[in-house]
Order: structure tokens, then sequence, then C-alpha cells
């Protein structure tokens, strides 16, 4: 039978590949579900889908993502001053909370409540404790583990680079203001040595594959459009502002589309409309 495509995120993935998104994770018996991507591939969409469609089955899911646990304004502040000006600025890796994102996944794995951090990105800053969701624990009786966690973010997996790979600048952002390479070597040393006891936490990961990076600016555009829509009375970032944005992400993304199809359980290619251009079969 030929396959199907499907209408693309963000207005939502068509049920069929929910579907077997959903029936992936669960007959493999995954705790944690990563769904990975560049952005503007529509993770967090096909997330909130999942989890309604598992939720239509009677079964309990979290989604959080990467983006819940970056550091607070005040800390990357403190890193700009003392490490490299660029640090200020949420995004690359190095400008997570790792430890609370292990200690969240832990207490959701083995079937604890756990409060679930939020981050505003318009503010730019993390949500008080007061605010965060609370997930209960696991029903009485029921064991450990009886909630799947959707993990979405567009770096889980990424290996760092090698020493010689980061020499060369590969945008404005790194020729104009890490002439010397340092920010990017501090956030590679990051990447490879803060985030892989994260990453041993995913039990099983998708990769959604975008057609390239020369696309994102264009689909992180269409996301700041769409949460200021959403927030008519606060102001979201301009055009430039997210053209410069999206090179803080450059490098780790290139990386990722160089190394996640081998890495990753499961590989959907996406076309220019985030239409999935493979099957996602069972195995």
């Amino acid at each position: 039978m030929a396959h199907r495509t499907h209408p693309p995120s963000p207005a939502g993935y068509a049920e069929p590949f929910v579907a077997a998104v959903l029936d992936d994770a669960l007959a493999h018996d995954a705790r944690v579900y990563a769904i990975a991507g560049l952005q503007g591939t529509g993770k967090s969409t096909l997330s909130a889908q999942v989890a309604a469609l598992a939720a239509g089955r009677g079964l309990r899911t979290v989604v959080l993502s990467i983006d819940d646990f970056y550091l607070g304004r005040r800390e990357r502040l403190a890193l700009g001053r003392e490490v490299h000006p660029l640090l200020a600025t949420r995004g690359a890796p190095g400008s997570h909370d790792v430890a609370l994102a292990i200690d969240t996944i832990d207490a959701l794995r083995e079937g604890r409540a756990a409060k679930l951090p939020r981050f505003d990105k318009i503010a730019d800053r993390r949500l008080p404790p007061s605010k965060w969701p609370l997930a209960r624990g696991a029903d009485p009786g029921s064991g450990p583990g009886q909630v799947l966690v959707l993990f979405e973010g567009w770096f889980q997996k990424v290996p760092a680079q090698r020493d010689e790979e980061l020499i060369a600048p590969l945008n404005a952002l790194e020729r104009d203001e890490d002439a010397d390479g340092a920010w990017r070597r501090w956030c590679n040393d990051a990447l490879g040595r803060d985030y892989p006891p994260l990453w041993q936490r995913i039990d099983r990961m998708l990769f959604l594959e975008g057609p390239g990076f020369d696309i994102v600016p264009q689909w992180r555009w269409q996301q700041e459009v769409t949460l200021q829509a959403a927030n008519p009375d606060r102001q979201a970032m301009t055009r430039p502002q997210v053209e410069r944005f999206v090179q803080f992400f450059e490098r780790v993304s290139r990386q990722a589309l160089r190394t996640l199809p081998a890495i990753a359980d499961r590989h959907v290619r996406l076309d220019a409309t985030r239409r999935p251009l493979d099957p996602l079969p069972l195995s």
C-alpha cells in the first residue's frame, strides 16, 4: 500500500500519523518518549495531539519541553558576565537547568508527583514554582511508570562536535561576536558533558527532520507570529530579532541534521510544509 502523506503542522498532523507515534511509544514500553526536531517542525503540536489521543484511550501523559528548563534570566546574565556575553541569551546548550530536568523526569518515571517547570518566552524568564502545574504520581496499586512522558525538544541526543569543527565561524553571530570561538567551545563542552545523563532518561526517540536549516528562520518566525497573536497585549520578538535569535541555534541544529537520523529510533522526513514524507511503521 502506498504511503499517504499527512497535513502539516501547526494545523496538526493527521490522526493516523499521531496514532502511529503513540503506538510506537506503547509498543516499546517507553516511559519517556522524545520527539526531537529543529525549531518549527511541529514538535509541540504533535506532542499535544499524542497526549490527547492517549487520554482518549484512558492513558495518562505528561508533556515536557527542553524549553521548560531554561535557566532563569538572572542566572544567564551571570553567565554572560562571568563567561561570555552571548550566554545571557537562552537557547544554546549550557542555557538549561539540566539537574532540574533530570529530577523532574526521574520523578515522573518513578510514578511520583512532580511540579512541572514552565518558561515564559515573551518575558524571557522561568515562571515561579508557585505557578508550575503539578503532575500527580501513579495511582495507588498501579505501580511506577504508568505515566507516558512526551519530552520534546530540538537537540536531544545531539553529540558534541570535534575541536577542529569549531574553528571556523558559520554565521554572522559567531564571526562578529565570538571571533575567538570561546562561546561556541563553552556550549560544545556543555553539550558533551552535562546533557548525556539527561538523554539517558529517554527510552525511545522520534526525529522529525525538516528539509534543512535554511527554512528554520521562516518556521521560527511563524511560531513568533502565533505567540504574538495569543498574547496581543505583550510584545514578542520582531522579525530581525528572530533572524538573530536562530543564529544561536544554528551550529547545534546543523549537527543535529547530520547525526540524529542515525541516532534516533525513528526518523521521519518533513517537506517545506511540514508534511511527513516517510511512514512510521512499528518494529
